[in-house]
């Protein structure tokens, strides 16, 4: 549990995030995806798939596997729907990134 100072502070940087323009361009991407829950179920499994291979390929294989799945996945990236959700969702992705080392930089937390 959070001491109750900590959670208020969260709380308010939580609320910062969400005024940020990556997290509301996010938002809306996010949003507009799921109004089409066959595509949005199509992103899943391309997340999905992006991320076992990123985390089950041995580094000297992992190059070759990843061209291939850009490939199998070219055509269905030149949605505008699906690329700008990506988009949206990498630059948040980045954002949260740069958030947990910043705080873990000042933190001195090897």
């Amino acid at each position: 549990m959070l001491d109750k100072q900590i959670e208020v502070a969260t709380i308010k940087f939580v609320k910062s995030i969400k005024e940020t323009e990556v997290y509301k361009r996010y938002s809306f991407q996010l949003g507009k995806i799921k109004k089409s829950p066959e595509l949005f179920a199509q992103v899943n499994e391309f997340r999905r798939r992006n991320y076992e291979i990123q985390n089950t390929s041995q580094v000297d294989e992992l190059f070759d596997k990843m061209e291939l799945f850009e490939k199998e996945y070219e055509k269905f990236r030149e949605n505008p729907i699906v690329d700008d959700f990506l988009r949206a969702e990498l630059a948040l992705c980045r954002l949260m990134q740069e958030i947990s080392e910043f705080v873990t930089s000042e933190l001195d937390f090897e």
